[in-house]
């Protein structure tokens, strides 16, 4: 089999090349993923989401206690982001057979990773949880074309009247970070 190079391509095309990018992507101080198993049958499917410690503690996250635990369906077009809390820390989860894209950047000025980004998708076939501390900015977008679903617990209540949600614009990272890649 002959090899081929980059002057083998026609002149209309080989301006146009490129690799797509495969390093490594930034991270976030204190964010963490974590996979699940998915124990899957011929009756369907089995997800472990959390452990709780005697304490109410998250086993996987000793020192998140879970005050609330809600429920999230997004249609598709529509963009959450993105916010950030001063007191509060969420624990998500997308279900693995639904797909939410997912952007978060870090806010915090003393943070080693302050201005990082990070955008990935949850579900698509994977169980994970995701971890997000207190100050890292954080949204959600369903690019797709059917509704898409999520469970997340926080460490603080709700409250309406005093709600611990700093909310920044969507596009705070670019027009196009929400949109799906093309190529």
């Amino acid at each position: 089999m002959q090899m081929l190079s980059k002057e083998s391509i026609g002149e209309d095309y080989k301006n146009n090349l490129s690799v797509q990018d495969y390093a490594r992507k930034p991270t976030i101080e204190g964010v963490q993923i974590i996979n699940n198993n998915v124990f899957t049958d011929d009756g369907g499917c089995f997800v472990e989401l959390v452990r709780l410690n005697d304490n109410g503690t998250l086993k996987l996250f000793p020192d998140f206690q879970v005050r609330q635990s809600s429920y999230s369906q997004m249609m598709p077009g529509v963009i959450k982001a993105f916010h950030l809390h001063y007191n509060q820390e969420d624990v998500w989860f997308v279900l693995p057979y639904d797909r939410l894209l997912i952007g978060l950047f870090d806010a915090r000025k003393n943070s080693p990773t302050y201005k990082n980004s990070m955008r990935f998708v949850m579900g698509a076939g994977k169980a994970q949880l995701l971890y997000i501390p207190r100050g890292v900015a954080h949204g959600l977008a369903n690019v797709w074309n059917t509704p898409n679903n999520m469970v997340y617990f926080v460490n603080q209540c709700f409250d309406s009247d005093k709600p611990d949600e700093q909310r920044l614009p969507y596009d705070i990272l670019g027009a196009n970070f929400w949109e799906i890649k093309k190529g």
